[in-house]
């Protein structure tokens, strides 16, 4: 871990530890902890969407393709 110091105004310090008991969190630390794990998790599926809309066009996800996405999943034959 490395330490970081941040400065808020009051009103968001209230904010912020309201939000940590209402959410049963330990300290502070964890709900900024939390904002940025949860913002980093966006970016990544934001680039993944990117990707995916810049990408060829795959096989179409048809009804067959569900049925046999399915069967892998559940180890069974598909309907």
């Amino acid at each position: 871990m490395v330490k970081m110091t941040i400065y808020v105004p009051p009103e968001l310090m209230a904010f912020a530890q309201g939000e940590v008991s209402a959410r049963g969190m330990g300290t502070v630390n964890d709900y900024v902890c939390e904002l940025i794990r949860k913002d980093r998790d966006r970016v990544n599926l934001r680039d993944l969407l990117m990707e995916g809309a810049t990408s060829a066009f795959g096989t179409p996800a048809d009804a067959k393709y569900f049925d046999g996405f399915r069967s892998r999943v559940t180890g069974s034959a598909a309907s």
